[in-house]
Formats: structure tokens, C-alpha cells, sequence
């Protein structure tokens, strides 16, 4: 998971609008500017300067005014602004660009550099927090950022001369725009809204918040048992829900002996969770037994009646909503989170995601795939098989072997530091470029699953966070360090190889993701195994589809989550609780039911990045697409090259993206299309 873009791509493009405003002063910050006012400046300039792109004039003055307050100054005051500081001449335009463009990497760049630096007690494995690791984290180096930009006027400055486009107008013009019209295009989106910064305030501390309570989501395996109270998992064996909850049932499809009864006593686990009937006591804590079938506990050989966890989970969420709606009237075109996390964020309308969604949801072919995991496992399908791994070379490579090897060869997370161009040079990249890459990325043990924290300027490095034991890395850790470091490796080609640091990074983090599986499935490569199975590709084919059918479930759930809850704002957490169960149940029912032979089953509620990270699974489902039809365009070309050009692109929108890389737009049909072929090879 890509949490850097969420705490300062969506933050720092779209919550980059804050200002602070004390009680007394909200009276004075109305707008104050109108039509009238806008069209007698706009014509002004326009006389005064005589500009040959009179709607760059018409759109900054617009857009200007609507950021304009009482407290900026009078009427009067924003016309003679305008007049003073619109830009007409373009080679000064270009030099006043370089100039604000310097000077937002800088500021970036410190303020994601100290938002790492007062995450760090929270993030990585450096011992217990204390509360006032949780009160730095949820400090916001940038929430006064905008104030003090529109205090000093920068802000008109640049949304004045350089001011947003909508995204019809970017998919539209943009097809025709050189890099440096794009960065002109992305510094204006800079300032979008106005927001307050306290507001702003709330939804890092509700997102802070949500971290704290997934960070330390561990079940103790060790402890749990079964009707024969008998424990199957090793008595050190800590698992974070729901990343290593799931790859654990993951890892247990090669386990001939007693892998079914694990992966149902997982599940068990997962459902308490779901619906909070979970002992809290048992949450991180190894003091009771617990059996999650019967939902029993035990101390000491005695049964203990030990309380539920009370609706925490589902208080988070509400936490965040409320956080996030509370801005939406700062907003003109994004006036809802949702707007802002597809059409701002990730830049495809919410409308078109589900459409797309359900098309490949509901395609005949899935139950030609079940049928198939179904024959090849031996029993009819169980709602966790929607992890089903059998299709993976790993899945018959026992993973006592695997750990061993990469706890021998990761004991630290200095070990892996010390490879990565290694493992770069081993995917093609040429040795000095391999160790460029390298050296701008620092590993880092993490406290939870793992994640990448790009750099937002090119003199800070980005960091790979990966769960190392006192044993080493084991394979769990080593597969999500490698998705982690095609993140790494993302980041750090687009900040550096492209042509203007305000088109730095990606579309949206789909991209990132994309080249993040495309890494992850190298995984065992660089460990240095073969596959040479004659199917190898139709393999892959099938176990990215069963893995796109996983995910965009899951986010159909969440974004309808979403829409209930603006439907619902005055809901309570035992009343977002029931209404998640419902929603999850619905999706199954509608998608999945069929396919596994079972009606309402709540899985698809289990996803951590619900709590923490709303609205960002549809990312992956995107990043899956996107990786397919790259990974079909990578066929007989240069890997390493390929990758360097693609991801230098820059942040224009989605579908110019794809057409620059592959010549195409996002489609599920190459999906499609390829699964139907590898349903004809594979038995």
C-alpha cells in the first residue's frame, strides 16, 4: 500500500487550500467578488495587455475570484491586483514558473520530510509508541501552508496566471499539450478551494488515528484453537489483519496435512472481526486463548467470558467521513470526498469506476474460472479462496523453504538496503544506473505490513518499509518488500526524470501499484527460480484475473460504503457496522454467490485500507489493469528501459498516460481476452 501518496499527494494537491480563520474573523472571509467585478477586470487586462490567449485571462480572473475573501480586501483591491500581476509576457511567465516551481519542491519536500520524521515512532519497528508519538503524527506540517499563501498573495499569483483545468478540459486539451503546458496545468491545481486548516487538522488526526488502530491490529496465532483445543500455529506467530490474516490463508494452499482447517480458523477470525463480536482483549495480546469457531476464551485451561471489541473498527470510518465532509462546501466542482478521491485524486469519475467495475464483475467467464479453482482444489469453493494462490509457481515451493532462504539472506533491513541494485541489475537495469536508483531509496523495518514513502524533492531519498522479525525477513515480508520497492523505484524515476518537478510522479496510484505487482511478481525470479512450465503465462493470466475479481469486489464495498454514508451522515458505529455487513453481503450476493455456491458472506468487509485508507482499493483494481496491459507491451521489448520511459511520463491524467505508454486507453478486455485463451490450456 502507497500510504506517501495518500498523506501527501491527495493531501498536498487537494488539501493544499487551507486557511485558519479564528471565530471572529469567519464573519469577515465571504466572498466578495462578483460576475460584474470579474468581467470589468477581466476586460481590463485584456485591454491593458492585449494578450493572444484571452481565455487564460478569462479563467485566471474567474478562478482568482472565486478563492478571493473580504479579508484579501476590497473589490477594488482584487482588481488592481489582477491588473499588476497578470503575467502577458510568456518568457517572464516561464521564469516566474521555474521560480514558484523551485520553491514548492523545497517546501514540499521539507514538509514531507518532516511528516516522515514525526511518523517515524509510529511506522517503523523501533519499539512501543507512547501518546506523544500519536500527537506528533498527527501534527500537519503544511495545514497553514495555503493560509499564509493567500496572505501574502502567492497564491493569487499562481492562480491567477496559472489557473485549473476541469478533467474533461485536461482529457480534451491536453492530448495536444507539451510537458511545459502540463506543469503550468498541475501548479494550478495547487490552489482548487479554500479549506481551513483546522478542518484539515481533523483529517490527519482521524487518519493518524485509523494507522494507530490498524498498526496494532495483531491476532496471536499461537494462541488460537480449535474444537479439540488443540494450536495450530507456531506459538510466535503475530499477524496483522487483515495483510497477513490473508496471506496466511495464502500461504496454506500447499499444506497438504491440516492448511484447510487453518485457512477455515481464519476466517472465523476474520468474520469476529467484521462484525465486532472479536474479544477485545484477545486484539494484540497474548494473554488468552481463544477459540474463534465457538468465539470461546481461556486463561490458564479455565473459560473466561471476555468483552467485544465495541464497534471501534466501524467508529474510525465514521471518524474519517465526518473529518472529510466537514470541507466539503470549500470545494465548487470536487464538493464531496468521493468527487475528490476519483474525478481530483484519481482523476476517472466515480460513475465510470463502478460501470467498469461491474462489467468485469459480472462477465460470464468468472465462472469458468471458479469451476476451474474448484476442480484443481479438489472441494467446492470457500469464501477465502477468493485469495486462491494454486496458480502461483510459489504455491508449490514450500514456504519453509522460502523463509529460510530470505531469512538468511535479509536478517536485517540493512541486508536488504545493501541489495537492491543488486536485484535491480538482475531485472536489466545497467550497474550505475541500478545503484542511482538504489541509492535514492533507504529500507526501513516497519511496525505494520509495510509500505513506500516516496521523497517529494530530489535531494531527500524515498523509503521502503518492510516487517522484519528478530529471525530475519521471512517470505510474507520479502514479497511485500518487493512490491514495495517497485513503488520505490516509481517514485524516484518520476521525480527525477521528468522534464518540470510540478508534473512529478503519476496519474494517480494506480500507476504506482502497477509497477509495484509487476515487480512483486518477479519476486521468486530474483530469489532465483525458474519457471519452466509451458503455461507459465496462461498461469499468470488466470491468477491476475481470480486477484482483479478479489479486489474490485472489495472496492465496489467501499465505494458504496462511501455513498451510504453521505446518505447517512448522522449514523452512529453500530449503525455503520450493520450497514457494511449489508453492503458487503449485497456485493457477494450480486458478484460472487454464484461463483462460490454460498450466499451472504461478509468477507469482502475484512480490508484494513477501508479503516485507513478510504477509498483507495479501487487503486489497486486499476493497477492490476494497468499492469496487465503493460506487461503484454513489455513482451520482447527491453524490461528496464521500457520501465524508465513509462514512468517518466510525468502526472498527466489516466487515459493520455496509458496512450503514451502502450498506445492504448484502460480496458478490461485485453484481461478478457487473454483469460478466455488461458481457460483453453489450463485444466
Amino acid at each position: 500500500m502507497k500510504k506517501e501518496l495518500l498523506t501527501t499527494l491527495l493531501l498536498a494537491i487537494f488539501l493544499f487550500t487551507h486557511c485558519t480563520m479564528t471565530k471572529e474573523k469567519q464573519a469577515t472571509e465571504t466572498k466578495n467578488i462578483t460576475q460584474e467585478i470579474i468581467t470589468k477586470t477581466t476586460s481590463a487586462i485584456i485591454e491593458k495587455y492585449q494578450p493572444t490567449n484571452k481565455d487564460i485571462v478569462t479563467r485566471g480572473v474567474s478562478h482568482t475570484a472565486s478563492l478571493w475573501r473580504t479579508s484579501d480586501g476590497t473589490t477594488d483591491d482584487f482588481m488592481n491586483f489582477c491588473l499588476k500581476n497578470f503575467i502577458s509576457d510568456q518568457e517572464e511567465k516561464k521564469v516566474v514558473f521555474h521560480k514558484i516551481s523551485k520553491n514548492l519542491e523545497s517546501l514540499f519536500g521539507h514538509q514531507n520530510k518532516i511528516t516522515l520524521d514525526l511518523n517515524a515512532n509510529m511506522h517503523l519497528d523501533n519499539g512501543k509508541y507512547h501518546n506523544i508519538d500519536a500527537m506528533f503524527a498527527a501534527y500537519s506540517p503544511s495545514a497553514h501552508f495555503a493560509s499564509d499563501f493567500y496572505n501574502n498573495k502567492i497564491a493569487f499569483v499562481i492562480s491567477l496566471n496559472f489557473p485549473p483545468y476541469s478533467l474533461d478540459e485536461k482529457n480534451t486539451l491536453g492530448k495536444n499539450w507539451n510537458n511545459l503546458e502540463w506543469a503550468y496545468a498541475r501548479m494550478g491545481d495547487v490552489f482548487t478551494a479554500r479549506v481551513p486548516a483546522k478542518l484539515s487538522q481533523k483529517i490527519g488526526t482521524a487518519g493518524t488515528n485509523a494507522d494507530i488502530y490498524i498498526a496494532d491490529y495483531n491476532i496471536h496465532m499461537g494462541h488460537l484453537l480449535n474444537d479439540k483445543n488443540e494450536k495450530l500455529f507456531p506459538e510466535d506467530m503475530v499477524l496483522l489483519s487483515h495483510w497477513n490474516l490473508r496471506d496466511e490463508i495464502k500461504s496454506n494452499y500447499a499444506n497438504k496435512k491440516n492448511g484447510l482447517e487453518k485457512q477455515d480458523m481464519i476466517y472465523n477470525v476474520m468474520k469476529h472481526i467484521i462484525d465486532q463480536t472479536i474479544p477485545e482483549a484477545v486484539i494484540n495480546s497474548s494473554d488468552y486463548d481463544w477459540n474463534p469457531k465457538t468465539n470461546e476464551t481461556f486463561q490458564g485451561g479455565n473459560k473466561v467470558k471476555l468483552t467485544p471489541e465495541p464497534f471501534t473498527r466501524y467508529q474510525q470510518i465514521l471518524n474519517s467521513f465526518r473529518a472529510m465532509k466537514a470541507t466539503d462546501e470549500y470545494y465548487t466542482d470536487y464538493n464531496t470526498f468521493i468527487k475528490r478521491a476519483f474525478s481530483g485524486s484519481k482523476e476517472i469519475p466515480q460513475e465510470e469506476v463502478e460501470k467498469l467495475f461491474d462489467e468485469y464483475l459480472s462477465n460470464p467467464i468468472l465462472k469458468q474460472v471458479g469451476a476451474l479453482i474448484s476442480k484443481r482444489l479438489g472441494r467446492n469453493l470457500r469464501p477465502y479462496d477468493i485469495w486462491y494462490d494454486g496458480f502461483k509457481a510459489r504455491s508449490s515451493i514450500s514456504e519453509d523453504v522460502l523463509n529460510k532462504q530470505t531469512q538468511t539472506k535479509y536478517p536485517n533491513a540493512q541486508a536488504l538496503d545493501n541489495d537492491l541494485a543488486n536485484i535491480l541489475t538482475k531485472l536489466g537495469w545497467e550497474k550505475n544506473r541500478a545503484k542511482f536508483i538504489a541509492s535514492k531509496v533507504d529500507v526501513d523495518p516497519a511496525r505494520g505490513s509495510g509500505h513506500a514513502w516516496g521523497a517529494q524533492m530530489k535531494s531527500e531519498n524515498a523509503h521502503l518499509r518492510t516487517r522484519i522479525s528478530d529471525k530475519g525477513m521471512d517470505y510474507k515480508g520479502y514479497n511485500i518488500a518487493i512490491h514495495e520497492f517497485g513503488h520505490n523505484v516509481e517514485q524516484t524515476v518520476s521525480l527525477h526524470d521528468v522534464d518540470y518537478y510540478m508534473i512529478n510522479g503519476v496519474p494517480n496510484t494506480a500507476f504506482t501499484e502497477a509497477l509495484a505487482f509487476i515487480f512483486q511478481k518477479r519476486d521468486l525470479q530474483l530469489l532465483g527460480y525458474k519457471n519452466t512450465n509451458p503455461n507459465k503465462e496462461h498461469l499468470q493470466t488466470l491468477d491476475l484475473y481470480w486477484s482483479v475479481f478479489e479486489i474490485m469486489g472489495v472496492s465496489m464495498v467501499d465505494m458504496k460504503v462511501w455513498k451510504w454514508l453521505y446518505a447517512n451522515p448522522e449514523a452512529n458505529a453500530e449503525q455503520l457496522k450493520a450497514a457494511v455487513i449489508k453492503i458487503a453481503t449485497e456485493v457477494w450476493n450480486k458478484y460472487y454467490a454464484e461463483v462460490y455456491g454460498s450466499k451472504d458472506e461478509p468477507i469482502l468487509a475484512i480490508y484494513s485500507h477501508m479503516i485507513a485508507s478510504p477509498l483507495y482499493l479501487a487503486n489497486y483494481s486499476f493497477g492490476h489493469l494497468i499492469d496487465f496491459q503493460i506487461e503484454q507491451y513489455l513482451v520482447g521489448k527491453d524490461f528496464s528501459d521500457e520501465v524508465d520511459r513509462i514512468w517518466s511520463i510525468g502526472r498527466v491524467t489516466p487515459q493520455i498516460w496509458m496512450q503514451k505508454a502502450v498506445g492504448e486507453n484502460i480496458s478490461i478486455n485485453p484481461m478478457i481476452e487473454a483469460t478466455q485463451e488461458a481457460l483453453k490450456h489450463i485444466k
